[in-house]
């Protein structure tokens, strides 16, 4: 280790630094599109967590369960090889023509964080006094409009520093898509350790990329709270 002769040039310029920038973008691709999919996700299982509908509540239970108590890896594992067996045969055929392993990984990432933000969600609504319920609903709203216009709206606010959480261990979480050959980050420097034995340069590379990104989503998530903060003072 004494002996290690560190070359940073080799991320910074040529074709090394091009794989790196090229493993950022599909990170990014990821996090971005898992983010998007698991809260809407994440919303639907949470309603159905607290309907009145037993069979809505018991497949949502099943779903948080399932999903919650088993690794991440696992779960990206399962449907990278069992896809074929769970999707339609269009669909299978069309992540074919597509990226297939890029998919699998989004399908995973996006059902694994969805059963979590599904659970900050309803503790936001479970925080939200009954009495707002039961007056919309004499208002002559149903109870689906009543938490889409009234109730979940306030939850998500409440929600949002967990919700932050979950969207910034989703876009580390992205890494582990490497071990079914998505070619993002940590797969790119790891390609780089591999042809130019610099490891270190490689993983210092990727391992600030992500702390560039936590911090980009934490700073934005900020800076909309303290509008929202200045609206409420406003108003």
């Amino acid at each position: 280790m004494l002996s290690y002769k560190f070359d940073w040039s080799i991320i910074l310029t040529g074709q090394y630094h091009d794989w790196l920038v090229s493993g950022l973008k599909v990170t990014l691709q990821l996090s971005v599109a898992g983010i998007i999919l698991s809260f809407l996700l994440g919303l639907v299982v949470a309603v159905m967590r607290m309907s009145h509908l037993k069979v809505f509540r018991w497949s949502a239970c099943v779903f948080l369960e399932f999903t919650r108590n088993t690794p991440l890896l696992v779960q990206i594992f399962f449907w990278y090889f069992g896809s074929y067996k769970l999707l339609p045969t269009v669909v299978n055929e069309w992540l074919n023509s597509t990226s297939f392993e890029f998919a699998a990984g989004l399908i995973a990432l996006t059902i694994y964080t969805s059963a979590f933000i599904a659970e900050d969600i309803r503790s936001g609504v479970l925080s939200i006094p009954k009495e707002q319920m039961e007056a919309a609903q004499s208002s002559g709203f149903s109870y689906l409009r009543a938490m889409q216009f009234i109730i979940l709206p306030q939850a998500v606010r409440i929600t949002v520093p967990p919700l932050v959480n979950q969207f910034l261990n989703l876009a580390k979480n992205s890494s582990l898509a490497m071990t079914i050959g998505v070619m993002e980050l940590t797969y790119q420097a790891r390609q780089v350790e591999s042809y130019t034995f610099k490891g270190f340069e490689a993983f210092t590379a990727a391992t600030l990329v992500y702390l560039a990104i936590s911090i980009i989503i934490t700073f934005l998530v900020d800076q909309y709270n303290e509008r929202v903060l200045k609206l409420h003072k406003a108003a």
